[in-house]
C-alpha cells in the first residue's frame, strides 16, 4: 500500500489558481453592475431583483457558446475577444423578443488553469456585458484534467433578461408590406467557423498583411460579435418594432424566418448593401456559391428589424444616431405556396 499523502493539486486541480482568478475578475465584473443585482461575485446563486418599472415582467432567457472561434483563439493565441463573443450571442438573442438583459453567467472548463489566459477571456466576457448593460454576476470555472488538450478551453454563457408582457416582440404583426433592416455586422461574428477555418487552410493567406484598410486578415476574423443591445432597446422605446431576427448560424436566409408569419416572406434585395470586403474572400478562395454563402454566414448584416413601412425612414435615422450602419435590404410580401420565406435576389 502506497502511504504518500496525496492532494487535488496532485490529481491536477489548483484550487489556489482558481481563488486568484476570482480576484482577478472581481474589478472587471464590479463595473457591469446593475442596481437591480444584491451581493457580489463569490455565492452560491446570484440574487437580482426585477425592476419596478415593469408591470407585468416576463423573465427572457438564453444561451449559447462560440463554437469553433475558439480553435483560431488558441491557434493564434488570442483570448481578449471571445469573451465579447460569448455575451453577444445569448444578449442579441434574448433581445430579439424585446428584453433587457439584466445578468450573465459564465462557464469557463478547462484541462489546467492558466490564470493569465482566463482572466483574459473574462476581461472579455466583462467587456461585452457593459457593452450589454447587463451585470456579470458570475459562472462557473472548472478545471477537469484530462478533458482538454493543454492551452484549450470551452465556453458557455447564459443571459436573463425581462421584458413588458405587453410589449414582447412575437413577430405575429408582421404584414405584406412592411420594412425589412439590416444592420451591419462587425465579421463573420461566431458562426461559420468550421467553413472559415477550412478556407484559412486550403489557401495559406498571409494573415498579418494589409487585409481591409489597416485592418490585418487575422483581425477581420478574430473580430468579435457587434453587440446591439442599446441601440435596438432605444429604438423600440420610440417606435413600434414588429420583429428582429438575430443573424447566426444558418445565416440570413435561415434566421430571417424564424420571425415571420407562415404567410410571409422577406424579399431581400442582394444589392441594397454591401458584401464586406471579409466575406468577399472567403466566398472567392472557397469558391462559395452566393445562395450557401447567405445560409452559412450573417454576409455583413447581423441583424434584421422589421417595422412598418412608415417608420422605416425614422428607424433607419434613429440607429444611426445610435452609432448603426443600417440599411433597407428589403420588403416582407405574400407567400406563395411553400416558398422559402427568405428570398436573396
Amino acid at each position: 500500500m502506497n502511504t504518500t499523502s496525496l492532494s487535488y493539486r496532485d490529481a491536477g486541480v489548483d484550487i489556489d489558481a482558481g481563488d486568484a482568478l476570482v480576484e482577478n475578475i472581481k474589478p472587471f465584473a464590479k463595473r457591469t453592475l446593475r442596481p437591480e443585482v444584491l451581493g457580489g461575485i463569490g455565492g452560491f446563486g446570484a440574487l437580482v431583483e426585477i425592476s419596478k418599472k415593469y408591470q407585468e415582467p416576463v423573465l427572457v432567457s438564453g444561451t449559447d457558446g462560440v463554437g469553433t472561434k475558439l480553435k483560431l483563439a488558441f491557434d493564434w493565441n488570442r483570448h481578449d475577444t471571445v469573451g465579447i463573443d460569448l455575451v453577444a450571442m445569448s444578449v442579441n438573442d434574448i433581445l430579439v423578443q424585446g428584453a433587457e438583459p439584466l445578468f450573465f453567467l459564465d462557464y469557463f472548463a478547462c484541462g489546467k488553469l492558466d490564470v493569465a489566459q482566463a482572466t483574459e477571456v473574462i476581461k472579455g466576457i466583462a467587456a461585452g456585458c457593459e457593452q450589454a448593460g447587463c451585470a456579470l454576476t458570475g459562472g462557473e470555472t472548472a478545471e477537469m484534467p484530462g478533458m482538454y488538450p493543454a492551452g484549450e478551453y470551452d465556453l458557455a454563457g447564459f443571459a436573463v433578461g425581462v421584458a413588458e408582457k405587453s410589449r414582447v416582440i412575437t413577430g405575429e404583426t408582421i404584414r405584406p408590406g412592411d420594412a425589412v433592416l439590416g444592420l451591419a455586422s462587425n465579421g463573420a461574428h461566431s458562426n461559420g467557423y468550421s467553413l472559415v477555418r477550412k478556407i484559412i487552410d486550403r489557401a495559406q493567406p498571409e494573415l498579418d498583411a494589409p487585409f481591409d484598410g489597416d485592418t490585418t486578415l487575422r483581425e477581420a476574423v478574430i473580430a468579435p460579435t457587434r453587440i446591439y443591445v442599446k441601440p435596438l432597446l432605444q429604438l423600440m422605446e420610440r417606435l413600434p418594432v414588429k420583429g428582429m431576427a438575430h443573424i447566426t448560424g444558418g445565416g440570413i436566409t435561415e434566421n430571417t424566418p424564424r420571425v415571420l408569419p407562415r404567410n410571409t416572406v422577406a424579399q431581400i434585395d442582394a444589392n441594397s448593401w454591401p458584401l464586406p470586403k471579409l466575406f468577399q474572400w472567403l466566398q472567392s478562395e472557397g469558391n462559395v456559391e452566393m445562395q450557401e454563402m447567405y445560409r452559412t454566414f450573417n454576409c455583413g448584416i447581423g441583424m434584421v428589424v422589421i417595422v412598418a413601412a412608415e417608420h422605416a425612414e425614422q428607424a433607419q435615422a434613429l440607429l444611426r444616431e445610435a452609432g448603426e450602419t443600417v440599411y433597407r435590404i428589403g420588403v416582407v410580401r405574400e407567400r406563395n405556396g411553400e416558398e422559402h420565406q427568405t428570398q436573396i435576389a
